[in-house]
């Protein structure tokens, strides 16, 4: 799979990302995006990533811009740190996909995610010779990025928001793993680390792997947990689970977090559990999967908050703590519903919190190694040919309900009060797989059911 840029940045193989290619990408993005003159750079742990931070930098410094080492740091935290000093930044890192892989995720000046004007101007600059600078720019190291992230949540919730809380820390090889933890014991908690991994794992917080479900379950009873906490590899998309060892789904996390905010307009992708609607918030705005797109959908909203399904949350006022204020944060953070969460769960179980949310389950899983040309095909047939959807649809035991909604993929409206989700992985060679019902075991047999459906089609 060659490199390929869409949202946020650049992703491909560690063998294709030579230093010509992240030099071409780097310069495009200076030419096309303000930073200020200076970019922040951060890194997560794969073994290919410190190479990598490092041709970012040579090209930054060789375009006149003054860089700012911040060494392996969790994503949002990179971005507040951009924010604090007027820079841009670039995050090296490949998410939750294999150590095979890596690639850039690209902030403006104050540390915003690239929006999709950006990302089309970043592509009509590649290719283009850079402009020639008199003076190379500088090099400088901050090794207090991590320290005032800490210290943003401990300002906003207090030393003793989860003084009663026992929590693990799944850390594997996420970034912010430390970070995590210095927040929860920040804030009163009694902090339990689990699974320390010298070696990259690559930990998909939005389709858990059956076996880290199991070793999650087995932690938390052993340890007698009240939850569970973990992220992905570059620490902006949260994980937990709750005193149960059962997984909150993302999109969970981010309707109690909008709620105990005090949001009064959310945004978030079609794919999110639609129980949001449900909620009373003044707006809810769906838009295309994407941060880009959440970001678009937030803009000239008061009091708006976004996340993705996948639990990634998008601060966009300055809310209040129970000891203090808690500026805006314009990119994915997985700590902010993870605490919110945490500390709304006060006085009762997580589970019980999670248990006041309207009643409609979703799960998500995928199908690897499909080309998304192959893909986008297969979800193009479905959307054209009513024969095909109605024949992919039989074996289910459902049948379509309503319109399909082509926001972004396939989605499907079914009879027993469920929703099938088909959508081309914009960054990997996967077919997404989202449904939805109105209890937890009616979406486990449809999303069972339905990757069956996929794989037989992509065998024959």
């Amino acid at each position: 799979m060659a490199p390929k840029f869409g949202t946020s940045g650049l992703r491909g193989l560690v063998s294709d990302l030579t230093g010509d290619l992240i030099a071409a990408h780097t310069q495009a993005f200076l030419a096309a995006c303000t930073t200020g003159g200076k970019i922040c750079i951060g890194r997560d742990l794969r073994p290919s990533s410190p190479r990598i931070a490092a041709d970012v930098a040579r090209a930054a410094q060789k375009a006149g811009v003054d860089v700012i080492d911040c060494g392996a740091v969790a994503t949002p935290a990179l971005a507040l740190a951009a924010g604090q000093v007027g820079a841009g930044a670039v995050m090296i890192t490949g998410s939750h996909i294999p150590a095979d892989r890596n690639g850039l995720k690209f902030y403006v000046q104050g540390g915003g995610e690239i929006t999709k004007a950006d990302e089309e101007a970043i592509l009509a600059h590649l290719g283009q010779p850079p402009a020639s600078v008199d003076v190379s720019g500088s090099m400088t190291q901050d090794t207090g990025v991590s320290a005032r992230f800490v210290a943003r949540y401990e300002q906003a919730f207090g030393s003793n928001a989860l003084s009663r809380h026992r929590i693990g820390v799944y850390e594997h090889s996420a970034v912010g793993r430390d970070t995590l933890q210095q927040i929860l014991a920040a804030l009163g908690a009694e902090v339990i680390p689990l699974g320390r991994a010298a070696h990259f794992i690559p930990v998909d917080t939005e389709a858990v792997d059956p076996a880290v479900r199991t070793q999650v379950e087995s932690w938390v009873a052993d340890h007698q947990l009240d939850a569970l906490v973990s992220t992905d590899g570059d620490s902006d998309r949260p994980l937990m689970a709750d005193e149960n060892g059962c997984i909150v789904p993302g999109d969970i996390l981010g309707q109690i977090s909008a709620e105990y905010l005090g949001a009064q307009h959310v945004v978030t992708p079609v794919s999110s559990n639609s129980g949001v609607t449900e909620k009373g918030f003044r707006q809810v705005h769906r838009t295309r999967i994407g941060s880009p797109y959440v970001i678009a959908g937030m803009q000239g909203c008061d009091g708006v908050v976004g996340y993705e399904a996948n639990g990634g949350f998008l601060l966009g006022f300055e809310a209040s703590g129970p000891a203090g204020t808690l500026p805006p944060l314009l990119t994915r953070d997985c700590m902010l519903p993870l605490v919110a969460t945490l500390v709304a769960a006060q006085g009762q179980t997580v589970s019980s919190r999670v248990a006041q949310e309207p009643a409609i389950f979703t799960q998500a899983d995928r199908l690897q190694d499909v080309p998304t040309a192959d893909s986008q095909a297969f979800v193009l047939r479905l959307s054209k040919d009513d024969d095909a959807r109605a024949a992919f649809l039989a074996p289910l035991d459902v049948l379509q309900a309503g319109g399909i909604d082509l926001t972004d993929g396939l989605r499907i409206p079914l009879t027993q009060s469920r929703t099938l989700h088909i959508r081309p992985s914009g960054n990997a060679p996967e077919l997404r797989l989202y449904v939805e019902a109105n209890a937890p075991e009616a979406a486990a047999d449809l999303l069972s059911a339905g990757l069956e459906q996929l794989r037989k089609a992509f065998e024959s």
